[in-house]
Order: C-alpha cells, then sequence, then structure tokens
C-alpha cells in the first residue's frame, strides 16, 4: 500500500453455521427442502478501504489474512488468480471504475470447517461492497447473490443455507420451496431458553479441512438419480421440523434426539460421511451424556462435529478436555450464538 489514507473505511461481518439439520435438502437435485440452522461467532470480517481512483498503482488489492496473502486484481486475462471466491464476489457486485480499494479478509473459524465459512465469508464481502453501488441489498438479496457466486461463477456444487443463514444470522428454519427459493422464518424464544442453548452447545474441529471428495461426487449422483421425492432426503428433510418444534418447548433432549437423527441419516447416505475421526467425537460425547451430536455441513473426512451436551456445565468441560487428549488435532471452538446476521456500517477514516 502507498501512504495515500482512505477516504472511506467499510466494515462488514457475518455469522458462520453450525447444527444444519436437513441439509442436503437445500441443493437443486433436491428441488425443495426443509433446514434448521444455528447461526454463531466467530465470524467472518470483511474491510474495504475505498481511494478515489488513480490513486493507488492498482485498482484492487486483495488481503487474504488468514493465508498472509496480499495481491493485486488483474482481470485482464480469463480464469481467476489466487481466491476465486473472492475474485468472483468482486467481479459480480460491479464495483464503480472510479473507486480503487483494498479488501481484507478474515475470519476466525477455521477454513474447510464445514461450518458455512465461505458462505459467512462471501456474504460479509458482498454486504461491504453493496455500500460501494447504488441501492442497498436485503439480506435475502446477500444470500442469493453469494450463493450465485459459488454456483453460476464458480461452478462448484452449492445449497442456499449457509448463505440464508450468514445473511439472517439467529436460528433458523428454512423452508426452500423450489430451488434456490426459500422463506427463512427466524425462532424467537426467551432469553432463558436462548441463553441455555449457548451454553450447552459445543462445535468441535476435527484438525483437518473438509474435502468434497469422490464419496461426496458419488452421494450426489445417486440423490440427482433418485428424485426429489426419495425416502433419503425425505429423512433429512424431518430432522427440521422437530428442531424448530424443539426449540420453541425449549425440549433439549427433543432436539438432541433430531440432531442424532440426522446425523444418522447422513451415514445412511454413505458410511464414509460420518469419518472414523467424527464417530470417536461422538462416542466420547456419548460418554459424558450429551443429548445429541451433528456432523456438520455434507459430512466426509475432516469438517467439525455440533455437540448438544447435558446439564451440568462440568461434565461438558470434562468432555472437552477428553476430546482435546484424545486426539492432537481436535479442538473445541468457542461459539456463541448470533442475534444478527449480515452487519455492515463505515465511518469516516480520519476518525
Amino acid at each position: 500500500m502507498t501512504g495515500q489514507r482512505p477516504h472511506r473505511i467499510i466494515n462488514a461481518v457475518a455469522p458462520i453455521r453450525i447444527c444444519d439439520n436437513g441439509g442436503w435438502t437445500d441443493t437443486w437435485f433436491a428441488e425443495y427442502g426443509k433446514i434448521f440452522n444455528i447461526g454463531v461467532y466467530p465470524y467472518a470480517e470483511v474491510q474495504i478501504e475505498v481511494f478515489p481512483g488513480g490513486i493507488l498503482p492498482n485498482r484492487v488489492v486483495i488481503h487474504a489474512e488468514n493465508y498472509g496473502e496480499r495481491y493485486a486484481l488483474k482481470r485482464e486475462q480469463p480464469g481467476w488468480d489466487r481466491h476465486p471466491l473472492l475474485e468472483a464476489a468482486i467481479e459480480l457486485m460491479g464495483v464503480p471504475k472510479d473507486l480503487s480499494f483494498q479488501v481484507t479478509i478474515f475470519s476466525e473459524a477455521p477454513s474447510g470447517a464445514s461450518t458455512g465459512t465461505s458462505a459467512a465469508v462471501t456474504v460479509a464481502l458482498i454486504g461491504a461492497l453493496d455500500r460501494l453501488t447504488p441501492g442497498r441489498l436485503s439480506p435475502h438479496e446477500v444470500a442469493y447473490k453469494a450463493q450465485s457466486v459459488e454456483v453460476d461463477l464458480l461452478g462448484q456444487q452449492c445449497g442456499i443455507q449457509d448463505q440464508l443463514c450468514s445473511a439472517y444470522g439467529g436460528i433458523n428454519f428454512i423452508d426452500m420451496f423450489q430451488y434456490p427459493l426459500s422463506t427463512v422464518s427466524q425462532i424467537q424464544v426467551s432469553n432463558d431458553i436462548w441463553w441455555e442453548l449457548e451454553r450447552r452447545l459445543v462445535l468441535i474441529y476435527l484438525g483437518k479441512s473438509h474435502s468434497s471428495s469422490r464419496v461426496h461426487e458419488m452421494v450426489i449422483k445417486q440423490l440427482e438419480d433418485a428424485g426429489p421425492d426419495c425416502p433419503q432426503l425425505n429423512e433429512l428433510r424431518a430432522t427440521a421440523d422437530p428442531s424448530r418444534d424443539a426449540l420453541y418447548q425449549g425440549d433439549f433432549e427433543a432436539l438432541g434426539r433430531a440432531m442424532k437423527a440426522n446425523t444418522e441419516a447422513q451415514g445412511r447416505l454413505h458410511p464414509k460421511l460420518i469419518s472414523n475421526d467424527a464417530a470417536r467425537i461422538i462416542e466420547i460425547a456419548r460418554e459424558h451424556d450429551a443429548l445429541g451430536w451433528k456432523v456438520n455441513g455434507a459430512g466426509g473426512e475432516g469438517g467439525s462435529v455440533t455437540i448438544l451436551s447435558g446439564t451440568h456445565s462440568s461434565v461438558k468441560r470434562a468432555m472437552i478436555r477428553e476430546i482435546e487428549a484424545d486426539n492432537r488435532l481436535f479442538q473445541s471452538i468457542p461459539i456463541y450464538l448470533s442475534r444478527y446476521g449480515l452487519r455492515t456500517w463505515e465511518r469516516d477514516a480520519g476518525v
């Protein structure tokens, strides 16, 4: 960067997603679905330093802080450079050409944790870039644009639930009535239920990035061929309603049963969707009287597991200690329920 001071600094944050009961049914091959999920911190963070055009030697500079990379975005040649997700989001938003900017992206959530981190990053980036263009996108519109980056520009397999959770935050019941068109009902509960849920939830990172492997490709092919009303997808859809109802009633045992039912349904899609590492964490959670567990995202090698612990905090802490002692790669990620989804704001750069 030069010694020039930006004339605007735009900030945006968006939560990640855990406990996606009904996952896999928010996809194009499912056609319709029901998903329960929970937005949590740590969030993805974006900061844009804005300069008048022509002041910087490069119009757009990307600082991917987690990777220790800073580079100029050059679009003279076809294709993407080092971070296609970020580059595609910037291209989609069509930022005015009379501006130059540096965009810094950071997340405390590990990459590839199967917690929708890429969706949170894209939602935060689009929300920040939206402040540089006329008008304002709604949370729903931000979510759809974020999904379009992955599906339309990058050609990836991607549902819609992660983006909606990051855009809205909180505890969500998503009804995808025709892919990707969805309604989002936020589950409003008393502070006692909210705080108790937050106290009971544990997020365990398996220590290695989730990988979209041949197993996932095989499962997708199987579900694509089976049709939207196949038993496997219906079994997953059926976990969202009980999850929502359990939270409204403050019934954590019922929520735990729904989480376990979803994880078992994932295993029936393909046994390798519940990895040996995830199975070991589940075994330790069961020994410590946890009420439920959910292999986050699609499942498979790497990623993370959400655990719903029992009544006693001391038992929860003992469970976390045993999990982390069992495998040096296993890591408990502190989480807090996000009352808000995407947030953007700015201040004068001189203040």
